[in-house]
This record gives C-alpha cells, sequence and structure tokens, in this order.
C-alpha cells in the first residue's frame, strides 16, 4: 500500500510540473499563480503545496526534468575518431530533441521567452551546471580534435569550445522563435555542419 501511495504521489507531481509547464506557456510565469496550476492539473492548491513550496521551485522542478533528454542523449565519445564530426553529432542531437521532446521544447520556450529573470529567478539568467559541464564536454572535444590534427591552425581549443557554445545557444533560440520556413528552423542541422566543416584543417 505504500508503494501505491508513493507511486500515485509522483503520478501527481508530474501532472503539477506538466500542468504548470502548459500555463507558463499561455500566460508566463509572471502571471502564473499556482491556484492556476492546480486548476490545470486537476488538483487542489494544497495538492500542489504539498509537492512545492512555491513557484519558484515549481518552475525550476519542470527545468530539471526537461534537461534530462540532454543528458541521455547529448555525448561525446572519448574515444571518437573524428572529433569533430563527434561535436557535430552532439550538435545535431540537440536539434532532434527540440523537434521530438514537446516538453523540453515548450520549457525551452518559456525560459527564453516567458519569463522575467527578477527577484528569486535572478539566477536563472547565469549559466547552469549542465551547461557548464557541457563547455567542459566542449572543450575536451576540441582539445582531442588538436590532438589529432584535424583543427584548422588559429583559435585554441578553448575559444573554439566558447565560440561553439554561443553558436548553440543562438541556434537554439533563433529555432525556438523562428517561423517554421525559416532557415534557422529548415536547415538548422546544415548550419551545425557548416561550423563544424569551419573548424576543420
Amino acid at each position: 500500500m505504500v508503494r501505491k501511495t508513493k507511486e500515485e504521489a509522483d503520478l501527481t507531481r508530474r501532472q503539477i510540473i506538466d500542468a504548470a509547464r502548459r500555463v507558463f506557456l499561455e500566460c508566463g510565469v509572471s502571471h502564473t499563480t499556482l491556484e492556476k496550476v492546480a486548476a490545470a492539473a486537476g488538483v487542489t492548491r494544497g495538492a500542489v503545496y504539498w509537492h512545492f513550496r512555491n513557484k519558484t521551485e515549481l518552475f525550476f522542478a519542470m527545468r530539471e526534468q526537461a534537461i534530462l533528454p540532454f543528458i541521455d542523449r547529448v555525448v561525446f565519445d572519448e574515444a571518437d575518431e573524428d572529433p569533430l564530426q563527434g561535436i557535430g553529432t552532439a550538435l545535431q542531437e540537440i536539434i532532434h530533441i527540440l523537434e521530438d521532446q514537446v516538453a523540453t521544447r515548450e520549457t525551452f520556450e518559456i525560459i527564453s521567452f516567458k519569463c522575467e529573470y527578477v527577484r528569486e529567478l535572478t539566477p536563472m539568467m547565469y549559466c547552469t551546471d549542465g551547461q557548464l559541464t557541457f563547455l567542459t564536454q566542449l572543450t575536451d572535444a576540441y582539445r582531442r580534435a588538436a590532438r589529432k590534427g584535424v583543427l584548422r591552425p588559429g583559435p585554441t581549443p578553448e575559444d573554439l569550445a566558447h565560440d561553439t557554445f554561443l553558436f548553440v545557444g543562438g541556434l537554439i533560440k533563433h529555432w525556438l522563435a523562428g517561423r517554421p520556413d525559416e532557415r534557422f528552423r529548415t536547415d538548422a542541422v546544415a548550419l551545425i555542419r557548416t561550423h563544424i566543416a569551419l573548424r576543420r584543417a
């Protein structure tokens, strides 16, 4: 019976997070209340407070849930014979996640366009631990590419990693905001391939 209760609680928590994402997307974070979230989830306001102390905690839980596909799918293989190709594959996987993971895509839309970064949400403007890990992995991959002699002479692996980090951030934002026929959407993978090709010796 305890196991069933825990499963039910976990299900309710997921329902609340899903409802919060819908309300955040429709109303924006600042205009969302826990009452609206409770109504969208079909639960009481007390049930929301049982799982989350406030809207900020709920917001961060939604963000954490959206990051999971990136942890599972965006990987850099240290044994890759062509580290540059590996970087390109990882970047393309980010676009594929946005295409096939609706909850992740909607969460990134909220983070990018439906949130005011003031008061308790101010830390959201800074790089997350996950983003910093991604930057470190990029740097390591470019270092492996340099050791294999496949990098164009000039910028350091660290400079290239930061450049790619900024490229990906901008591409994601414009991919999310763009119309379906805009190049950021239609040619995202091709843009990534060009970005990588410009680094190859």
